[in-house]
C-alpha cells in the first residue's frame, strides 16, 4: 500500500486548499487518478530514465510531495494514458503512493502525440537525439513542415536542422551526444565531415584528448582543406600524364627540336609551352611553324 493521502497532496495543498480529496477536480482540469488507472505514453520522447535522478525525485516526493501534476487523456471510465510527467509518475511509485495530481486533457492520438511531443521539448534534460527525433516525428506523424513546426515549439527554423543533422551522424558518435562524452557543439562540427570514418576518427580523438569543441572545429578544417588539395592535386595528376598527352608531348618535341611542355588546370584546360634558349633557336621555331603553314 501507498502512503497516507495526507502526504500525496501536500505539494499542491500549500496551492489549492483541500486538494487531497479523493476524486475530486480542482479548477475543471486536476484530478487525482489512481496511478494503476494510467497507462505509459506510446509515444514518450525520453528513452532512458537515470534510476538516480528518479530516486532522487522519489525522495523529494515523500517529503513534500508532488507539486507539479502529470498530464493524461480520458480512454474512457476510470483508465487514462499518460500524455507527460513519466518522470513523475515514474517516481511516485518508487516512492509508494497510490495516486498522483493530473491534468486531464482531451486529445485524439495525433493531438496527444503533439501535445507530449511539445510539452516535452520544453523541457531542458532531453538529450540532443531526443530533441532530433522529436522534431522528425512530429513533422513525419503530425504532418508539419518545418515552418509550422517552428511556431509549435517556439524555435528558429535553423535551430531544427541543426538538431535533425545529428541523425546523420554515426550510431556511435550518436551515442556518444547521449551520453555527454561529446557536446552539441563538437556533433554539429563533425556534421561537416561527409566520410564516416573519418568523423569516427575526430570523435574517437576528442572523447580521448578531451578536444574543446574550438580545437575539434580547427580539427574539421584542417581535415577538410588536405582533401580540397588532394582532389585538387589527383585532378591535375589525371590531366597532365594520360598516355594521349604523353605520347603528344614527345611528338611535338621531336617536332620542334626543344623540350615541349603541357600547363593544365584540374578542369581540364591548359596551354602548350614551346621554349626556346636564344633569338636563333625563336627563329628556327617561327620558320618551322611557317613551313608547317605553308604545307596545309
Amino acid at each position: 500500500m501507498g502512503l497516507k493521502r495526507n502526504v500525496l497532496g501536500r505539494g499542491l495543498d500549500a496551492l489549492i486548499e483541500g486538494a487531497s480529496n479523493e476524486n475530486r477536480t480542482f479548477a475543471g482540469r486536476i484530478s487525482f487518478i489512481s496511478l494503476d488507472k494510467i497507462e505509459a505514453n506510446p509515444y514518450q520522447p525520453r528513452t532512458e530514465f537515470d534510476e538516480n535522478t528518479l530516486n532522487d525525485l522519489a525522495a523529494s516526493i515523500k517529503s513534500i510531495g508532488i507539486i507539479q501534476p502529470i498530464t493524461v487523456r480520458s480512454l474512457g471510465g476510470d483508465n487514462y494514458q499518460l500524455i507527460s510527467g513519466e518522470r513523475r509518475m515514474r517516481a511516485s511509485k518508487i516512492a509508494g503512493l497510490d495516486s498522483i495530481p493530473a491534468y486531464v486533457r482531451t486529445a485524439d492520438d495525433q493531438g496527444m502525440l503533439e501535445m507530449a511531443l511539445v510539452e516535452n521539448l520544453q523541457r531542458e534534460d532531453l538529450d540532443p537525439i531526443e530533441v532530433a527525433v522529436s522534431f522528425i516525428r512530429l513533422m513525419d506523424e503530425c504532418n508539419l513542415t518545418q515552418e509550422e513546426l517552428s511556431e509549435r515549439v517556439g524555435k528558429q527554423r535553423s535551430t531544427i536542422s541543426n538538431y535533425v543533422r545529428l541523425l546523420k551522424l554515426p550510431p556511435e558518435i550518436q551515442l556518444g551526444l547521449k551520453n555527454k562524452e561529446i557536446s552539441m557543439g563538437h556533433a554539429r562540427a563533425l556534421i561537416n565531415i561527409e566520410d564516416s570514418e573519418t568523423q569516427l576518427m575526430i570523435y574517437n580523438q576528442t572523447v580521448r584528448y578531451d578536444f574543446s569543441v574550438r580545437k575539434t572545429e580547427e580539427v574539421v578544417r584542417e581535415i577538410g582543406a588536405e582533401k580540397t588539395d588532394t582532389i585538387e592535386k589527383t585532378s591535375r595528376k589525371r590531366f597532365a600524364t594520360p598516355e594521349e598527352f604523353i605520347n603528344l608531348k614527345a611528338h611535338l618535341t621531336t617536332f620542334f627540336k626543344t623540350d615541349v611542355d603541357f600547363k593544365m588546370s584540374g578542369s581540364g584546360k591548359g596551354r602548350i609551352v614551346i621554349p626556346f634558349s636564344t633569338e636563333e633557336d625563336l627563329e628556327r621555331i617561327i620558320n618551322t611553324l611557317d613551313d608547317l603553314n605553308k604545307t596545309e
